[in-house]
């Protein structure tokens, strides 16, 4: 059994859409663990200052994360690693103990540096919380998490060694893991330990995270090793190369740090809803976007190195036009049925039907930047496939302004125009409900998201002139399908709201599922009268049972 399970998280995947969907499968029982872990949290706490703490908590672990940490990220590694494992075992050895060690000493220096720092950090950002109720257990929450991103960085590095080999399985896997160590914390320290208990959760979920990807790693013989006499040139060279993918990931974050910030200054649990809300729109962009552009980005990077551009494209305008095939249908949905996906999953204990509303309404504005981040993602690993991180890291930043300029416009229109705020609460169905001013921030972060989507568009659609018109192909079909889809779940709704109690979870998932599972039905009977490809190219998948798929052998020099 032991076997089997090894064999199968070391095991090739070499197709595109066979490699995304086990990357997408993996990803759904993450988020459903995630849908666990926060379904638990408001339970317990509901949108309340508790919550409140644990979310705010996580700002300063996490910005280590994607400051530092993300210079061991497979965007950066893999095209380097691909090359690197075109020589001999000595100097793949010898690349991967230099690039470990000086990363290795950046972060922890970085994380400790951060460690004796933060109570002046969160004094400045966070002064409700710092000098609140919670302050004591706020600055020790942050301290305890932030071991996370130094145990979250290694794992980082030896998932790249495994995508540059298309060894996907651990790397999926590894999320799982981390969600469910934070579920034991919630379960098991908690109640023994308190909000302490949350951090040590978190820590837990980081080792298990890095734990899964030893195996491959440590049988190729590349498990790091630390060197005070690393090679610095080979090092700096990555470093160079991860800069502005890291300045550029790190403005982004920078920006949630702002919101959630700005969340802070607003009603007591508006850190909670515009977190719970994040995670819901995290959903649907971790299993389509993220798993798609995983997917791809080692084959691209060949191709791109290899000089073969049309096939590069071909790559690029597939995995495009996949993306939003599956990304509009499930934004109409989660917009059709947000109170019902918000109140099946957290709606128990201290999370009222107050916090339900406010929650659905931010999940609305948040959704409808799902498409704009999944082609993001794709737009950034096709420059990075090729070397380019200072194209991204330049539009990145000009985002991470817009998102602030946007939310703050949004926050300040909310506060002195009567007209927008009741727009805004008539259009959500939150009129009658206190601290709707957190809603300007998923509005603005959407807006300006979107924005950004239309930068790269417009940069990679002068560079490749045939992409445009070859996604926009699929982008008409998909989203008239998805518009009839929206309406049917929408007039489902009121025929089962007379069939089940919509006063209990089970009546509000049946109405959910159900008018969604139908809309789903109207949704492909329409793409069918359309002829859709890419609902062809899925059902071949499928037939073809992914988890079957040949292995195709690499190449020698890509084996040890």
């Amino acid at each position: 059994m032991v076997s089997r399970i090894v064999k199968f998280l070391e095991r090739e995947v070499s197709g595109l859409h066979e490699a995304a969907y086990l990357l997408a499968f993996f990803t759904v029982l993450s988020n459903v663990a995630a849908f666990v872990r926060d379904r638990l949290f408001a339970h317990y706490y509901g949108a309340s200052a508790t919550l409140d703490v644990y979310y705010a908590a996580f700002r300063l672990p996490d910005f280590i994360f994607v400051s530092v940490a993300s210079m061991m990220s497979a965007s950066v590694l893999v095209p380097l690693l691909i090359g690197v494992f075109r020589k001999s075992k000595p100097e793949i050895k010898e690349f991967v103990d230099s690039v470990f060690s000086f990363l290795s000493l950046i972060m922890i220096g970085v994380s400790t540096a951060v460690f004796f720092l933060a109570p002046i950090i969160l004094s400045a950002a966070f002064p409700s919380i710092y000098h609140g109720q919670f302050g004591s257990d706020f600055l020790n929450l942050t301290r305890i998490m932030i071991i996370s991103p130094i145990l979250l960085g290694f794992s980082n590095f030896l998932a790249s060694i495994s995508q540059a080999s298309h060894r996907f399985a651990a790397y999926a896997l590894s999320p799982v893991l981390y969600n469910l160590g934070i579920i034991v914390g919630v379960l098991v320290l908690r109640p023994v330990m308190g909000l302490s208990g949350l951090g040590l959760g978190v820590v837990l979920g980081a080792f298990l995270h890095l734990a899964v990807q030893v195996p491959h790693v440590f049988r190729q013989g590349l498990f790091p090793r630390f060197r005070f006499d690393f090679n610095f040139v080979r090092a700096g060279a990555v470093v160079k190369l991860s800069v502005p993918r890291t300045l550029a990931l790190s403005s982004t974050h920078l920006v949630t740090f702002f919101l959630t910030i700005m969340a802070g200054s607003m009603t007591v649990g508006s850190i909670a809803i515009f977190n719970l809300a994040w995670n819901l729109q995290s959903a649907p962009l971790a299993i389509i976007g993220v798993s798609y552009t995983v997917a791809l980005f080692p084959t691209i990077s060949r191709l791109f190195s290899g000089g073969d551009s049309h096939e590069f494209m071909s790559k690029m305008t597939s995995a495009a036009k996949h993306i939003i095939f599956w990304t509009v249908p499930v934004m109409v949905l989660f917009i059709v049925l947000r109170a019902q996906i918000v109140r099946v999953i957290f709606g128990s204990g201290q999370f009222d039907w107050t916090d339900t509303r406010l929650t659905a309404a931010a999940l609305a504005l948040f959704i409808v930047s799902v498409l704009p981040q999944s082609l993001i993602l794709l737009f950034v690993r096709g420059y990075y496939a090729g070397g380019n991180t200072r194209k991204p890291f330049i539009i990145n930043i000009i985002s991470a302004g817009l998102v602030i300029v946007f939310a703050v416009l949004f926050s300040k229109l909310y506060e002195f125009s009567d007209f927008f705020r009741f727009f805004v609460g008539d259009l959500l169905r939150v009129e009658d409900v206190p601290g709707t001013e957190v809603l300007m921030l998923p509005l603005g972060y959407s807006v300006a998201v979107t924005l950004n989507a239309a930068i790269y568009w417009f940069y990679f659609q002068r560079r490749f002139k045939s992409f445009g018109r070859n996604v926009f192909k699929t982008l008409y079909p998909i989203f008239s399908a998805s518009i009839f889809m929206g309406f049917f779940s929408y007039l489902m709704l009121g025929v089962f709201d007379n069939l089940f109690d919509i006063n209990t979870v089970f009546g509000i998932f049946m109405q959910g599922f159900l008018s969604g599972i139908l809309g789903l039905a109207v949704l492909v009977f329409v793409l069918k009268l359309f002829k859709n490809k890419e609902l062809a190219d899925i059902w071949r998948v499928l037939h073809r049972k992914i988890w079957k798929a040949d292995v195709v052998v690499p190449e020698q020099e890509s084996l040890f």
